[in-house]
């Protein structure tokens, strides 16, 4: 089957200074818990909505789905009335991404001896007073805080029982986002005979296509979609896996696509066929 679901290019590195530099090298998705948490200004607010109005439906469909899960997750967890764990900072800073934990270590809050009560506190002299001051300046930088905001706000929401780690942390890397959030990425819609529209996401430096089904009806009984890649030299078709009633609502990762020319998707008995059986119900170029 192929793989079907629904990250980032690991080529994209770290988080940049500002928003806008997020948003510029194809990040919007992995700001979406610092949007949902209100961890953003109201300037990068209107940058985040601006951008996902005009971005791909796959992506834009993602982030909105990244932000109702931080919503809801705080909403049923959160009470007002009780303390929250002793222990929280240090489970948030646990379950980071490992690229964040030195900054986010170093923004720890410090332990304080305890003062026993009526007795002065221990005087602090300048040295001790200036060190202080320099590490409030360093949490404040944008250079030590926005590169481990966004993985802090995320495993915020984790810390409270909603979103497990190793599935925000296999966002990182799935093959769907690395194609909607591929800088060369294109899309193109095509009919399909039997009703409804076949969307293609296309990435040539991902060499990969993303297939959404839109509007089209389950095959018939006993039938399922099957999906080929049809080479540039004319040989044999490639099956590419299977789409039921079921599939049809879930994005199709289809990789390798640099021989391709186009992409065919056939009608053919349960189980699927070694060969297309013609004529297609829809067909999709690759190529520029």
């Amino acid at each position: 089957m192929t793989e079907m679901n629904s990250q980032g290019s690991s080529s994209r590195g770290t988080f940049g200074e500002t928003v806008p530099a997020d948003l510029a090298s194809g990040r919007a998705v992995d700001l979406a818990e610092l949007y949902a948490l209100d961890a953003v200004t109201d300037a990068e607010r209107a940058a985040i909505d601006q951008y996902i109005s005009s971005a791909p439906e796959a992506e834009r469909r993602l982030f909105q789905e990244r932000v109702r899960q931080a919503r809801e997750t705080l909403a049923k967890t959160f009470t007002a009335e009780e303390e929250p764990p002793s222990d929280l900072f240090a489970r948030i800073i646990a379950q980071l991404p490992a690229q964040g934990s030195a900054q986010a270590a170093a923004a720890a809050p410090e332990a304080t001896p305890a003062v026993p009560l009526h007795q002065p506190a221990p005087a602090v002299d300048g040295d001790e007073l200036s060190a202080a001051r320099q590490r409030r300046e360093d949490r404040r930088r944008p250079g030590s805080a926005r590169r481990w905001l966004a993985g802090v706000a995320a495993a915020a929401v984790i810390a409270l029982g909603g979103v497990g780690v190793g599935a925000y942390l296999a966002d990182q890397n799935d093959p769907l986002n690395q194609v909607i959030r591929a800088e060369d990425v294109r899309e193109a819609s095509v009919p399909v005979s039997a009703g409804g529209t076949a969307t293609v996401l296309i990435s040539s430096s991902k060499d990969a296509v993303v297939v959404k089904m839109n509007g089209v009806p389950a095959p018939p009984a006993g039938k399922v979609y099957q999906m080929w890649l049809i080479p540039k030299d004319g040989s044999a078709p490639v099956s590419q896996g299977l789409m039921d009633e079921a599939a049809l609502s879930k994005p199709a990762v289809v990789k390798g696509i640099a021989s391709a020319a186009a992409l065919g998707i056939t009608v053919e008995p349960v189980g699927g066929s070694s060969s297309p059986t013609f004529p297609t119900v829809a067909a999709a170029p690759l190529s520029t």
